[in-house]
Formats: structure tokens, C-alpha cells, sequence
């Protein structure tokens, strides 16, 4: 177990690192392009995965339109609104808005699962509101500006939601890979004709080391690190490790003073704290109360 909660561990490092390596890669290649080319080598990586394993499985007509907007929304939307956001955001606050994900699927939850809304979960919701509104204030309310690319990762953090609740519903009837590769081509497809319309001017790098660098952060991010993910997450206990994901603010917060020079304030701790104070307690009513019913 306790091998299990280290591999899970760098995972998180790892998804934490990906906000400040994101800003770094929306320096060098336009957004949609980014996104474009991460998401040409997911695919790569995981159909390597799917021939290793032979392992293609065909989908029930029924499934089809489901995979289609979980590959739009969940996958390129996301993808692509996370990289615009970047140009501009700054990569904690960004990771702090993220960490409120749990938050909003659970009030998906209620709403397309019938899973139960409680009054911890409400309560969590506010202070995690809060930390993020003090994180973007920068602790001084009355100098408030919000960034415009802070609503791109509001957008992020919605479709992130609904890639879980689709997710969610899926996973019953499909297994992990083949939602996650053919979500992956269906966001690889549609993002191609959009690299030609919404990147103007088109931005990509000529620098080999860039290219290492993508293809890296892309295979690594969003292959290897879900792969071990779903391997370890098996071996331990479900809210201990949903905890261990709500670290991702603070990591981002190490990664950018170590890779940016960006200068770790108070207000980014006191905001950090309160909002993944305000997930735990919102997820950890929920799973308590999914114990006591099982």
C-alpha cells in the first residue's frame, strides 16, 4: 500500500506540474495547435497500448453519441479552453480553480446521477469560492481584477466536471482504455479543422527541444501518469486518494517558483488552503454517506 500511495504521489506531481508546463508551451505553439498535436500524441501513445494489449472493442450504437461529446466537450473543449487560458492566466490561480472540479460534479451528480447534495457539500462549496475569490483578489479585495483568461479556465473546470459525469456513466458498460482512446481520436478529429480557424496568427515552434518537450509533457501527462493512476488507485482507500489530487494547487505553486520564478505570495497559501479545505469537506461527506448505504 504504501508503494501505491507513492506511485500516486508523482502522479499528482506530475498533473501539478502540468499547469506551469502548459504555460511554457502556449509561449512557443498557438493554442489550438497545441492542443491539436498534444492530443495526435495521446492518441499514438494509447493505440500503442491498445495493439500491445490487442485490445479494440467495437461500441454499441447507443454508446456512439455519448463517446462523440466526450470527445468534443470533455476532450478537445477542454484540452483547448485549458491551453487559451494559459496565454494569459497564471498557472496556480489556475490550478486552484481546477481543484474545485469535485465540487461542481457533485452537483452534476445530483442532478443527472441522483446522487445525494448535502449541506457539508454546500458549505464546502462556499469556502472553496472563497479561497479562490481571496486567491484572485491576491488578498486585496478592493484591487480585484480578473484576468480574462481565468474564465477560460472556468470553462476548463465545467467540461472537466462533465467529462467525469459522462465518464462516469460510460464505465459501466465500457472499459477505461477504449473510452479514453476513442474520446481521444474524436477530440484529435474535430480539433484539426479548427487549428486553421481559431489560431490567428498560426504560432509554432522550429526548436527541436520544444518538440521533445510536447510530445514529453503529452505522452507522460496524459498517458503514463493516468496508466499508473488507475493501476494504484485500486490498492487503496477511494477518499485518501481523491485527498492526494487536491494537492495538484500547491505543486503547481512549487513547480512555477522553480520553473517561472514566480514568487509564492500569502494570499495563494490562505486561498490554497481554503478551497481544498472546501473540497475535502464536500467529498468526504459524499463518500461517507455512499459507505453507510453500501
Amino acid at each position: 500500500m504504501l508503494k501505491a500511495y507513492a506511485w500516486l504521489t508523482v502522479c499528482v506531481m506530475v498533473w501539478g506540474s502540468n499547469f506551469v508546463f502548459g504555460k511554457m508551451l502556449v509561449q512557443d505553439f498557438s493554442p489550438t495547435l497545441l492542443t491539436m498535436l498534444r492530443l495526435l500524441f495521446i492518441v499514438l501513445f494509447l493505440l500503442g497500448i491498445a495493439v500491445y494489449k490487442k485490445h479494440f472493442k467495437r461500441l454499441k450504437k447507443s454508446d456512439l453519441l455519448i463517446v462523440f461529446l466526450l470527445g468534443v466537450i470533455g476532450v478537445f473543449i477542454n484540452q483547448w479552453s485549458f491551453f487559451v487560458g494559459l496565454q494569459t492566466a497564471d498557472p496556480t490561480t489556475s490550478a486552484l480553480i481546477l481543484a474545485t472540479t469535485p465540487i461542481l460534479t457533485g452537483v452534476l451528480a445530483a442532478i443527472f446521477l441522483k446522487e445525494t447534495l448535502t449541506i457539508r457539500m454546500l458549505m464546502g462549496s462556499i469556502v472553496a469560492v472563497f479561497g479562490i475569490y481571496f486567491v484572485v483578489a491576491k488578498g486585496d479585495i478592493s484591487s480585484l481584477h480578473i484576468d480574462k483568461g481565468l474564465f477560460w479556465i472556468v470553462l476548463t473546470m465545467i467540461t472537466f466536471a462533465i467529462m467525469i459525469i459522462m465518464t462516469r456513466l460510460l464505465s459501466h458498460r465500457i472499459d477505461p482504455l477504449t473510452i479514453t482512446l476513442y474520446s481521444n481520436v474524436v477530440g484529435l478529429i474535430v480539433s484539426i479543422p479548427f487549428v486553421f480557424t481559431l489560431d490567428k496568427p498560426l504560432q509554432i515552434s522550429t526548436k527541436m527541444s520544444d518538440w521533445l518537450f510536447l510530445i514529453g509533457t503529452a505522452v507522460v501527462v496524459h498517458g503514463i501518469a493516468t496508466l499508473i493512476w488507475n493501476q494504484n488507485i485500486r490498492h487503496v482507500d477511494a477518499s485518501k486518494a481523491s485527498i492526494l489530487s487536491n494537492l495538484e494547487p500547491f505543486v503547481a505553486m512549487v513547480m512555477g517558483l522553480i520553473l517561472l520564478f514566480k514568487p509564492i505570495t500569502g494570499a495563494e497559501i490562505l486561498g490554497s488552503l481554503c478551497i481544498v479545505g472546501g473540497v475535502v469537506l464536500s467529498t468526504y461527506q459524499r463518500k461517507k454517506l455512499n459507505s453507510q448505504s453500501n
